[in-house]
């Protein structure tokens, strides 16, 4: 398996950590490379040259390996490119897992050249793997023979204590920057904190900080706003606790696992129906769902959720089920290990193994 490290930021390595905590590296003979991580210049090169080393390796001593890259748009995808045509001309099971939004919109933008060879990448793939429905049927649309199937993300239920008292604080997890509708949820807050003056946004993410703490500023609101930077799982669950709602009113997105995780804490979320977001969130039932730039909309919806606690809780409660349904790891991991066995893996002798869950810190 081919991935980010570890300690990297972002959805590839949170879903190889999901997999690792419930147990599939146990059951399975996975030897998992990290091709690239965060740090510095000359770290990120040793990461990769250790990483072609180490898969060059294995390629040439088993005769029996399938492998299992974890990718993305633009960037990520060439970066990977050697791992995957590798693997192709090797005749080696390839099990292609994309990740993370605007795949579709790289793919358009590419020229021809480029998208043949993204075509015949999918296309020779055993298996195309993606998180939503609506990019298994994109992937079906630009290449017809690919097998692409939707495996679900693994989202393990977050236990959360919401804390005593008003909760007046909107969240927002991820990037700060445009796509994901920051500004326009600056706007929509400066609105909302005209009636109700108690509300503050947290803005738990990296990206764009300047440019948001500067339209901030502009809107009046610069004292409303917080930034903590990126956040890791306990820094999370203290975020979820006392968020009224989470807000992520994106233009474009896969899946996000922030959105997943805050619906598992069973924060009610605000956020665009985009890319697969609309498979998991039913408007006014397991979530709100708003058009991207629709700001007015926005800042109703910010409203409600804010005013009638009764309807924010229903609303938590349920979407925090529909992520259990579908995305708990006992439902999303099985099958994944149903595509490693129909490429030959074998599986590794049955351990005794806990089903771990996020619990709330101490």
């Amino acid at each position: 398996m081919l991935g980010a490290a570890p300690e990297t930021r972002g959805s590839i390595a949170a879903v190889v950590e999901a997999y690792r905590a419930h147990g599939l590296f146990r059951r399975w003979p996975i030897e998992y490379i990290a091709t690239h991580g965060d740090g510095s210049r000359s770290e990120r090169f040793l990461t990769a040259v250790r990483a072609l080393r180490r898969f060059g390796e294995l390629l040439v001593s088993e005769r029996r390996v399938a492998v299992h890259v974890h990718t993305g748009p633009a960037g990520s995808f060439w970066r990977d490119l050697p791992y995957l045509l590798a693997a192709i001309a090797a005749r080696r099971p390839l099990l292609v897992q994309l990740h993370g939004a605007g795949f579709e919109r790289f793919y358009d933008r590419c020229d021809t050249a480029a998208r043949a060879l993204i075509r015949y990448v999918l296309e020779r793939a055993a298996t195309v793997i993606v998180a939503t429905d609506s990019r298994r049927s994109w992937v079906r649309s630009i290449c017809r023979n690919a097998n692409a199937v939707a495996v679900p993300n693994p989202v393990a239920r977050i236990e959360v204590v919401p804390a005593p008292g008003e909760r007046n604080m909107i969240l927002f997890l991820g990037k700060l920057r445009q796509s994901k509708g920051i500004f326009d949820l600056l706007q929509a807050v400066a609105a909302v904190r005209a009636t109700i003056p108690g509300v503050r946004l947290v803005c738990a993410g990296d990206g764009e900080r300047i440019a948001v703490a500067r339209h901030a500023e502009r809107l009046g609101i610069a004292d409303a706003v917080k930034f903590t930077g990126w956040v890791g799982p306990s820094g999370k669950r203290a975020l979820f606790e006392n968020a009224a709602m989470l807000a992520l009113p994106s233009y474009d997105e896969a899946l996000p696992m922030s959105l997943l995780e805050a619906m598992s804490a069973g924060v009610p979320v605000v956020t665009s129906p985009v890319g697969g977001i609309q498979e998991v969130v039913v408007d006014g039932v397991s979530g709100f769902l708003v058009a991207p730039g629709d700001t007015q909309t926005l800042e109703r919806l910010l409203r409600r959720v804010l005013e009638d606690r009764v309807l924010a809780a229903r609303v938590g409660a349920a979407g925090r089920e529909s992520v259990r349904l579908r995305y708990s790891p006992e439902r999303a991991v099985p099958r994944l290990e149903t595509l490693y066995a129909s490429v030959g893996m074998p599986r590794l002798a049955q351990v005794p193994q806990a089903q771990p869950e996020l619990k709330k810190a101490a």
